[in-house]
């Protein structure tokens, strides 16, 4: 494509076209675009072609059985979902405007974080704040970070495998796990136990309990039990590793802090190590260049300060 015509692409380009692409690339295939955008597939198909004529390039090589996006589709979807983060946030930059503090704060957050430092923000800017609204999001940590990084949420608090160079990653808080085990298993109410009395055992394990992902400390204590290849089921939900637990699929880790009040009512026991129990960080993740409306600057604020008031150690739960 001739650098002139590059040049008429702001005035003449369909910006509808690009969100069609993102959605594409997003999906991998352009029959579940057209179910997720709600159009029929030769529409979709239609798109992206005059996307394609339109800036002259080749963005998806597609045929039977194939479906790989180009070098230039690549570079094009990252400036598509940035283009999009801005634009999905107009409202909520505009609202700002006349709301003053009134605006609506979107968290996503990894399932059942149990952080009194958080809670006491929240209720601190309620507070002071009432009419700011919220709307908390739950999902994995993976999704959590990819919602802060396409700007769909305000921030995000998570546990992180590794952390990406566009976003901010403030540590909120450290938990320590432990193995656990519910009223059925064998196990249940056995004191004095040995790290080696578990190795013949079956194992419930969150999806991120790997050695490259953000359980890592907790998949090298399960590799040091010995117990690395009797997983009998999976979740990315606390609730539902818990729930398999305490029916008596097998041992698993839990927040040690997160389930007291299970052990205290006998729905969970506690199993070796009994100290020195792996720890994990969960952080506050935020895009910088996100537009924040004065609710959101002002909640990540009041966090932010209560942070950098309590030392770690007070911020570390189960140890």
């Amino acid at each position: 494509m001739p650098d002139a015509s590059l040049d008429r692409l702001p005035r003449e380009l369909d910006w509808n076209l690009l969100r069609t692409f993102m959605v594409i690339v997003q999906e991998g295939g352009i029959t579940r675009a057209a179910d997720r955008l709600l159009l029929k597939q030769p529409s979709v198909s239609n798109a992206l072609k005059r996307l394609e004529g339109q800036l002259g390039r080749r963005l998806i090589e597609r045929g039977p059985g194939v479906f790989r996006v180009t070098e230039t589709g690549e570079r094009l979807y990252r400036e598509c979902v940035e283009i999009y983060g801005n634009v999905s946030r107009l409202s909520v930059v505009l609202r700002d405007v006349q709301e003053e503090i009134r605006g609506h704060v979107t968290i996503w957050m990894a399932s059942h974080v149990v952080c009194p430092l958080y809670d006491e923000a929240l209720a601190e800017l309620h507070a002071r704040h009432p009419r700011i609204g919220y709307t908390v999001e739950v999902s994995t940590s993976a999704e959590v970070v990819n919602a802060v990084l396409q700007k769909s949420a305000s921030f995000g608090i998570c546990l992180v495998a590794k952390q990406h160079p566009k976003l901010q990653y403030e540590l909120l808080f450290r938990e320590h796990f432990g193995f656990f085990c519910g009223p059925a298993h064998r196990l249940f109410r056995k004191r004095n136990l040995e790290l080696s009395d578990l190795r013949e055992e079956c194992f419930v394990s969150f999806k991120t309990d790997r050695m490259a992902d953000a359980l890592r400390p907790v998949a090298l204590l399960r590799a040091q039990a010995e117990i690395d290849d009797r997983i009998v089921a999976t979740s990315s939900h606390l609730e539902e590793v818990r729930r398999m637990i305490a029916a008596g699929l097998g041992i698993g880790v839990l927040p040690i802090h997160v389930v007291e009040r299970d052990v205290r009512d006998g729905l969970l026991w506690r199993l070796p190590p009994y100290s020195h129990a792996p720890a994990v960080d969960i952080y506050v993740v935020s895009n910088p260049t996100t537009q924040l409306n004065r609710a959101e600057q002002e909640f990540l604020a009041t966090l932010r300060r209560r942070i950098a008031e309590t030392p770690l150690e007070d911020r570390t739960y189960g140890a």
